[in-house]
């Protein structure tokens, strides 16, 4: 249960990030309240999945999904660069997760 809550955070840590760049530098309220109320979530979902997970895997899974999931959605909403280099490092990231989650 713990790595479906750290798999959620990261998915939180995506929204907060894209949330971010969408506030304008926070000159734009339902933007920034949204990304207020999305760092919560992934902060607190993070912080719950810690009590059985170790700190250094379950950062790096977090940061890993977050990482990856909000390169994707760059590409894909914000017009974010396409690119072979991006898409093999952003494959690279989530070998490392999944390795992380299969032998942690």
């Amino acid at each position: 249960m713990a790595w479906i809550i750290l798999v959620l955070a990261g998915v939180f840590e995506v929204a907060m990030a894209l949330s971010l760049k969408l506030s304008g530098g926070f000159t734009h309220l339902w933007w920034t309240l949204s990304f207020l109320l999305t760092a919560v979530l992934s902060f607190g979902l993070l912080s719950y999945a810690l009590r059985t997970l170790e700190v250094g895997t379950a950062y790096a899974v977090w940061t890993g999904v977050g990482a990856a999931g909000t390169a994707i959605l760059g590409m894909i909403a914000m017009g974010d660069e396409v690119s072979w280099p991006r898409l093999v490092s952003i494959a690279l990231i989530l070998a490392g997760v999944i390795g992380l989650r299969t032998l942690a």
